[in-house]
This record gives structure tokens, sequence and C-alpha cells, in this order.
């Protein structure tokens, strides 16, 4: 039971009904409730039978609480079991409230015990101050009557049983006096009003009546059997002078939406409650370029995602243009229109700069996040990228539930609902693209292995998923794909993968930037299926402290798997529609930054590790080999990274938790791209970067320590440039702020052709502490130097005459593969190559057909005078 050590004294009586309800000091009288004066009042028998309690309400779990002829049930008889009520709050003001509802227990398998309750919870606060993660986490006084018939307030039991045969009319009335308050709690007949038993608590701090109402159904006792009772709820008011009042606070059925727009083609997700079982609903995406609202098109509910989806060719707009979706509910009084508005944003493709916000790694120890939104859109993206782990197996409390496939689907969606709850300000007005990682389908880790099933008859954890491929059903892995991808553009290629799990790696092209967006987990090989046995792969980290994985760089296994490579090479080469810059999101970097205390042979220690002050070195770590990262397979790593490269693209992660940024080698330090891993909004594994430095090593120019050229645990080259490493800041709570959370902010300048990375503390507000990044950012990096390996030779100098920044693809005529492509900046350019020989280019304007191809180039050193040659298109 919650907060009941906070009642003092308690008396036991009978209910004398129709009593005032004033302050006094002496005597307290009460009333019963007069329903005509109520603050709020439900309506669930206007409802038809669906599986949600309604806009007004936040269940936890969301799967425990459905509406059922005209009530609302609690279908299971497990723990701390709530209905919060969103639109009304007790406040801090010292006045009377008052709150009823009608209960009836519905089977009377559920053993009769003390520890088993029903009633309310008042009161109710989290860590965060606010009514959204009261309505999740919320403690507060409980209040009710136990399933051995006797009433209780906190710790505090009446000695009178009464019987739970018929429904039960319980009220809670509090009023304050002489500086605390004083509760009385009266069980009537719900059908005649007779009284059958009460009792009164004083003593009450005010403070432990400030926060949320709640209704509560608390089962210990056999939660080992959790489907033998459930509890209906009917007719619950709340009132009084204490209660304030916020209807903008309902949640539903529209909860938010998701929307790109590609080459001309708008695609939009507006994700759901489950209303979908009530006959007869519409769903209309409605645009406002106007005066008026004009449906475009409807849609129906996925039944088990709960999502919209809607699609609109041929997008021509060159203003914002409002949408909404609007929802029509057959009720039992009438139809019942439900929106939700948003804007569909002018494509800047005029605009010398386009805003990338990126995020990943969402756990809830910060929810509602308000101040992540808040900060964020005072940046003005321009779109928004989600990258994977919106939640995680924790979130929301109670674990997960992985049957059956319905109660399952339930389960997602109230982790989802949560992810869009906190962070649909940041995309109700800009594009936004959203990638499922390994949590977001009940995984530590993925390693998909081409979509196969991993069995979990012998254990849920890393037995299974050490195995390859997904634990939960196909047609669950589907409907996540489908909420958090369905608005993606198109697929490459939409073939399914084994167990018919579909694919959504695609482009993205929005105002002259293409984005390559890919599949990191789907096709990798897991690494206990293709290394020695003797290497011990547990959980992707190599048990065995005697194996070197440094020496299995050639090991058979995918990575991005040959579909995605050649998806690469496809987009690498695409340059139409006039894009002028590239860039690849993807779940996870090409590299592993992040170290352990020396000898550490997995991360289950992490969340335990102490974290330092600030500008404190932690001495005594390694690099470590973490599989799950894109730096294994490291051959995979390489041919990626190959691709990538030429077309000198960035690279825009999540997963890591701990923000870099780094420039990738291949053959050499720096002869490929740059990535940005931003940081986690909130997370429980504060990694870290601590290597081991030595007088030989040399930081970047004024920069710390932990920056320059270093191996990654498997071999990989790579050049640290930023790292956020977690470090104390003293603020509160320190699970959220200490662990070095926050997001970042990528610039495009098409002019200019650079890339402006910012990382933010989420604490940060950008307008007042405009300085207030984390240690080594901003970061600007050239289009160019995103494939800066060292030139061997030159070719001629190209003057190009009737095009404006063409393309330039430089081909080696021995192999005849690309060596880079790439829109010029002007119409001038000498293409540099990294090998002696014969080179083809080809000067093209994709989107005029306009074409030029010279062969035969021969590649010249550098200290020769350059020829020049003039090519008209």
């Amino acid at each position: 039971m919650q907060r009941r050590d906070a009642v003092k004294a308690i008396a036991i009586s009978t209910v004398t009904p129709n009593l005032l309800l004033t302050p006094s000091t002496g005597i307290t009288n009460f009333r019963k409730p007069v329903h005509a004066s109520s603050v709020f009042a439900s309506t669930w028998q206007n409802w038809p039978d669906v599986l949600w309690a309604g806009p007004e309400f936040w269940g936890n779990r969301l799967q425990d609480w459905q509406i059922q002829n005209g009530k609302v049930v609690c279908n299971i008889s497990d723990v701390n079991r709530t209905l919060h009520a969103l639109t009304c709050q007790l406040s801090e003001q010292p006045e009377a409230f008052e709150t009823s509802v009608i209960v009836a227990l519905q089977n009377r398998q559920v053993p009769a015990s003390p520890l088993n309750y029903t009633g309310f919870r008042v009161g109710a606060k989290a860590i965060i101050a606010d009514y959204s993660a009261a309505a999740v986490f919320g403690e507060g006084l409980d209040a009710g009557i136990t399933t051995v018939g006797n009433l209780f307030i906190g710790d505090q039991q009446s000695e009178k049983q009464i019987e739970l045969q018929t429904p039960i009319l319980l009220q809670l009335q509090a009023i304050p006096i002489a500086g605390n308050y004083q509760i009385k709690l009266s069980a009537l007949n719900a059908a005649n009003q007779k009284p059958l038993a009460e009792m009164e608590v004083s003593d009450i701090s005010p403070k432990d009546l400030e926060g949320n109402l709640a209704l509560v159904a608390h089962f210990k006792e056999n939660n080992d059997k959790p489907d033998v009772a459930s509890i209906a709820f009917d007719q619950w008011h709340i009132s009084g002078a204490k209660v304030t009042r916020q209807q903008e606070q309902t949640f539903g059925p529209v909860c938010f939406a998701q929307y790109t727009l590609h080459q001309g083609t708008l695609k939009l997700s507006a994700q759901m409650a489950p209303v979908e079982a009530i006959p007869n609903y519409k769903v209309s995406l409605q645009l406002k370029p106007e005066a008026q609202w004009e449906t475009v098109q409807e849609s129906k509910i996925d039944d088990m995602g709960r999502s919209a989806q809607f699609r609109q060719e041929n997008w021509n707009y060159t203003k914002p243009v409002p949408y909404r979706i609007q929802v029509i509910l057959p009720l039992k009084s009438g139809n019942q229109e439900f929106t939700y508005e948003g804007t569909i944003a002018q494509e800047p493709i005029d605009s010398s700069q386009l805003k990338v916000a990126v995020f990943s790694c969402n756990g809830d120890f910060g929810f509602p996040d308000n101040e992540v939104s808040l900060h964020v859109n005072k940046h003005n993206p321009d779109l928004a990228v989600f990258l994977g782990d919106q939640f995680y197996e924790s979130t929301g409390g109670f674990g997960i539930q992985t049957s059956p496939i319905d109660k399952a689907s339930l389960d997602y969606l109230r982790k989802w609902l949560m992810f869009g709850w906190s962070y649909r300000e940041i995309f109700r007005h800009i594009p936004c693209a959203c990638i499922p990682d390994d949590h977001d389908v009940y995984h530590g880790n993925v390693w998909g292995e081409g979509g196969k099933n991993a069995p979990t008859d012998q254990s849920w954890g890393y037995e299974a998923q050490d195995q390859g491929g997904y634990k939960m059903p196909p047609e669950w892995v589907n409907m996540v794909q489908r909420t958090q991808t369905g608005h993606l553009p198109d697929a490459y290629d939409s073939t399914p993968v084994k167990q018919g799990i579909g694919v959504y790696y695609t482009h993205w092209n929005y105002a002259g930037i293409s984005f390559a967006i890919l599949e990191d987990r789907k096709f990798k090989s897991a690494p206990k299926n293709v290394l020695p046995e003797e290497a011990q792969v547990t959980n992707g980290f190599i048990q065995n402290r005697d194996f070197d994985i440094k020496k299995h760089r050639d090991v058979e296994a995918d990575l991005l798997g040959e579909r995605q490579l050649s998806f690469l090479r496809d987009w690498s080469a695409d340059w139409s529609h006039g894009i002028q810059m590239k860039a690849v999101f993807s779940q996870t970097n090409f590299c592993t930054v992040a170290t352990l205390p020396e000898g550490s042979i997995i991360d289950s220690i992490v969340p335990k590790l102490p974290i330092p002050e600030p500008g404190q070195y932690v001495p005594g770590d390694a690099p470590t080999s973490d599989m799950d990262s894109n730096g294994w397979p490291q051959n995979g790593r390489d041919d990626a990274l190959r691709i990538i490269r030429k077309c000198f693209a960035l690279h825009i992660a999540g997963d890591q938790h701990l923000a870099s940024t780094v420039h990738y080698g291949v053959d050499d330090f720096q002869d490929a791209g740059f990535a940005f891993a931003g940081p986690a909004l909130n997370n429980i594994f504060p990694r870290r970067w601590w290597p081991p430095v030595d007088a030989s090593h040399q930081p970047l120019a004024g920069k710390p320590q932990y920056t320059g050229n270093f191996y990654d645990g498997f071999g990989n080259r790579m050049t640290v440039h930023a790292v956020a490493n977690p470090h104390q800041t003293h603020r509160e709570p320190a699970i959220v702020y200490d662990r070095a959370t926050g997001y970042g902010m990528v610039t495009f300048d098409k002019q200019a052709r650079t890339m402006t990375i910012e990382c933010w503390p989420r604490y940060a507000d950008p307008k007042r502490n405009p300085q207030g990044q984390y240690e080594g950012w901003p970061i600007t990096v050239s289009q160019q130097d995103n494939y800066s390996r060292k030139p061997a030779a030159y070719l001629d100098e190209l003057r190009i005459e009737g095009a404006t920044n063409p393309v330039v693809e430089v081909v080696n005529e021995q192999t005849e593969e690309t060596v880079y492509i790439m829109r010029l900046k002007g119409n001038r350019f000498r293409p540099h190559v990294f090998e002696a020989g014969r080179y083809t280019i080809r000067i093209t304007e994709p989107d005029t057909n306009k074409e030029k191809t010279l062969k035969g180039l021969q590649a010249v050193s550098d200290t020769k005078k350059p020829k020049v040659t003039k090519v008209r298109l």
C-alpha cells in the first residue's frame, strides 16, 4: 500500500448521511457529495465497450483497464493498478474536496486478505512535478476497502467488516482543520444508499493531499494468478474548492502524429488509442490550405498497432499547411468528435540551411521530458529524427508482457504512447523520422540474422538473443515497425525477410539533403554463431580474456547485409531532385567509443560505476569490444564506410548513450567520414570514454587527452573529436542529469557545404545560455571532410559551363568502380584520386538530363601544372 504511514489518528463509527461538509474544530460534519456540482464526473456509461478508459484517464497498465457495460473495469488482480484522472488535480490551497465511486468485485475467486484492496489514491506525486509523471509513477495516500471487508485510510483500518457481494459506493471527504486535514471514508450500499461503515482520520499533512487523484486496485495475495478477479468502477465524481480542472490535459483518442514529405509524397501516421472496436468510427485527415478544413482522406485503425496511415501524392503547397486528424466516435449519446492538430511545414528548399534535431535512448526517468521540448523548439529545427530505443522494457513500470499477442500489443502501445506524450510538441509542426532499435522490440541487443526466430523456450534473456533473430512474434515486430516507420518514405526494396518481417530501409530527400535510413540490426549476424566457440560470447561480449577479437577481422559475418549495401551504392550515386549534400541515419555508430575498467568482460557493471566530478580523468579503463555496436563485424563496418564515404556523407546515429563525434578511419586514420552519435534522452547505462593515454599520445590541439587517434576494442581506427562523458552536475534528479543526457542538433549549410554538429544537455536553455553545450561542441566539418583520404594524384581541372553546381563522378577505368561522386559548389573543380591510372569523369545535371563524359584522363602528381578542361553541358 502506498503512503499509509502518513495517518496519525482514527475514529470508527456508523455512517450519518446528509451531514454538512465544513471546516470546524472539534466534531467534523460530513455530507454525501452532491453530484450536480461535481468538478469532474466520469462518462463511461456513454461509451461502448472498448479496450481503453477514455481520454480523461491514464491506466497503469493500459491493457489492465477497459470500458465494459458502461463501467470501467480493472481486468487483472495484481499489484498497484491505478487509473488516474488527467484533467483535475488537488491544488495546494487549504480547501475541502470529496470524491466518490461505485466499486464492484466481479468474481469471488480472489482471496480475502487485508493486502488486497480497492478504492482511491489521493495526492499522487512523482519525482518530476507534473500531472502526467504522477499519472504513470504517482505514489500517494490510498484509501478504500479490503477484500476482507474493512475500510482503510493509509495504514489505519476499521474493525467493522462489510459484505462485498453487492456494489458499494465509496465516498472520501477531506477538510482542512488547524493546518492539517481530516479525512472521512464512507461505504454505502450503491443500490439503496444504505450506510454500511465509515471511518475518520485526522492530522494528515496538506502535502499528502496535493497532486493526482486515481482509482486503485491492489491485489498482493494472488499475483501468481492475475486473472482470478476483476473490479468494476462506476460513477466516479470529484468535487470541491481544492480541485483544479484543466480540460486540455486529455490524452487521446488521437494521441500524436508523425509525417515525412519526400519528393512530393506526404506520408502521415496518426497514433490512436485502442478504440478500433467501436463500430462505424471514422478517422479523417483534414487540411486547411485556406479558411476551411477539407477532408482529403479517410483511414482505418490498425487492429494491433492502433495507427491510422495516410498518404497524399503530388504535394505542391508552397506554404505551411495546417492539418488535423479528426476522429468521430459513435457513442451512446451520439457522435462525438475528437481532433489533433499540427502543421505540414513548408519544405525549406530555398533556405541555405537545414537544421536536424537528433534524439535516441529515451528512458522514463525524466518523463514527461517537458524541458526537452521547450529547449529543442528554441532552436527552430526543420526536422526531427529519433534513432532508436524510443522506450525501454522498464518504461512505465511493470516490465513487459509478451503474451498473449493481444495483451502484448497493448503493452507495447502503453510505452509507445508515453514516448509520444513526451515529444509530440517537437514533431507536431515539423517532419520526423523514427526508427526502432533493440529495446523497441524488447531486446537488450538484436542480431536479426535476416529476421529469423530467436527461441525463448529456455530463457528470455541472453540465451535467446545470443542465438540471433527476434524473440517476439513476427506480427508483433511488424506492428512495432508499422507504428514507428509507417510514415517513412517507401522502402527501397520492400521484400520481407524471414518470418515475413517487413523492412523499411530507404532514403528521404528533404530540402536538398538526402538521408539514407538504415536498419543496423535486421541483417546483422549474431557473434555467437560466427565466432569460434572458444570466444565464449555472452550478450555480445567475449568472456574468454585470452581470445583476441582483433585477429578475427575477416570473420564471415554480415553487418548491413548485401541488400542494404546495394541500396547504399545506388543511393550514393543518386543526386536527382536537387540534392546538395548527403547523410546517413542509423541506430548506432560504426565504432565503439566506450571504455570499462580494464579486465571487464561485460557491461552490466556500468550502472554501478562512480560518476566523476567535472575535469576528473578516470584511470584504469580500457576500450571495450561490445559487438552490439557497429564496430563489429570489422569487415562489414569497413565495407559500409567505403561506400558511404564515396558520396561525402555524414553519419548520424544513436544507441550508445555516450555522445561523440569521431572521424572514421578504414585503412588509415581519417580516410572516411565523420560520425555523430547523439546523447541519450534518458539512460540507465552511462557509458564513458576514458582511454589509457601515455606520453606518446597526441590529443587534438587544445582538446582533452581522450581526443585524438585511437583504435577501438576491435582495432578500428577512429579520431575522437569530442565526447560527452558523464559527470556530476549536482542537479536533481541525478539519475537524469548526471548521465550526460540531452540531444543533438546538426545544421547542413547548403551554400557553404558544411555540417555543424551541436550537442546539448537537456537542461540547458539555448537562448539563455548559448554557450551551454557539452565540452568540445559545436564542431563544423566540410562536405569534403567526409572523404578526407590523402590524394595520390590529380586529374585535369574542370571548368564547367551550362550548369550551376553540377554533379561530378570519378570512375577508375581499370576497376570500373566509382571513386567518389558529389555535387560541386560552383563550376570549377580539380578531381583528386588515390592511385595512378586512367579515369573517367561523368559530369551531370540529373534533373535536366544534361550529361558529359570525359574518358581516359591520366592522373598526374600535384607538382605538375594542372591542365584546364572546359566542359559545356
